[in-house]
């Protein structure tokens, strides 16, 4: 026992030895602070700040956009790809100009600098994230409906970020979530859902009809599409009955106009020129039974 305690730290102690040895050849590479997040709204400017007190001549500075692939913002002292034209350097800081929703994501910015334990490297990671406003909704009212059938009615917007809530007007005026809370209509069948943007009529009745539309609003801004009228029809019951009354008049017409004609005939008569073949056949058979006949008496 004596002899694996003492193995075991000699193993710790070479180890320690060659860490310290890396460290004072290498320098260690340790972040700055815990990762930041910084919101920016689309088209306005947003400054990515590098954590780094000390700014010295030998300090060599590298911003980076890290994804699946890690592509260079700024290196060899020089702004890199299309942010050549819209940023600038602010000491370790970058000052992106008219920021869009393509730059979100999580940056990098790495500083080097030589100490007396070796090169040193210090890194401090920042996620953007870029607001965008919802963008005009694409709204689906149906034209016409039948009363007491059910509708849904839908409202989407693509591009907000965060998501956007949505909100259902008929003739300008806000449908609240619960059609109980005030509405001047006696149809309380209805339901909103502002996360999806839909309208859903469980039965639908003639006091629905009216001009609908949506309107899309998430922190950023707010979105509404055009007006679109829904018609809404009663079941026409006396049209109905009319027509299969009708319909029922034609069948019972038809079907005696058949009895007749089987009853008279008409669907077995022989056709004329049936008639003439077989009557052509009599007159040459009995023909021949005559010459038959006069042969046998000679």
């Amino acid at each position: 026992m004596a002899r694996s305690r003492h193995r075991l730290l000699l193993l710790l102690l070479r180890y320690l030895v060659v860490a310290l040895g890396c460290h004072r050849a290498y320098g260690l590479s340790t972040p700055l602070r815990d990762q930041q997040v910084v919101t920016a709204i689309e088209y306005q400017d947003v400054i990515l700040a590098c954590k780094y007190s000390k700014k010295t001549t030998s300090s060599r500075l590298e911003w980076k956009k890290l994804g699946l692939s890690v592509s260079f913002v700024y290196y060899q002292q020089a702004l890199q790809g299309d942010f050549k034209d819209r940023a600038e350097m602010l000491d370790f800081n970058i000052r992106i100009k008219n920021v869009t929703r393509n730059d979100a994501g999580k940056y990098r910015c790495e500083v080097s600098a030589p100490s007396e334990k070796g090169q040193n490297l210090q890194e401090d990671t920042i996620t953007l994230e870029v607001l965008v406003a919802p963008a005009v909704p694409s709204c689906e009212v149906p034209n016409s409906a039948l009363s007491g059938t059910v509708v849904e009615l839908r409202c989407k917007d693509k591009e907000g970020n965060p998501a956007p809530e949505y909100t259902w007007f008929k003739d300008g005026v806000r449908l609240p979530e619960s059609p109980k809370l005030g509405f001047q209509s006696s149809n309380s069948s209805y339901t909103i859902n502002t996360k999806s943007g839909t309208l859903q009529f469980n039965t639908v009745s003639k006091l629905d009809s009216g001009e609908y539309s949506c309107e899309a609003r998430n922190s950023v801004g707010h979105r509404k599409c055009p007006g679109k009228r829904m018609q809404i029809d009663d079941l026409n019951m006396s049209g109905i009955i009319a027509a299969v009354v009708v319909v029922a008049l034609v069948i019972s017409v038809c079907g005696l106009v058949v009895c007749y004609a089987q009853r008279k005939g008409y669907f077995t008569k022989e056709p004329s020129f049936q008639k003439s073949n077989s009557e052509s056949k009599e007159t040459t058979l009995s023909e021949n039974d005559f010459k038959h006949t006069k042969s046998f008496i000679i």
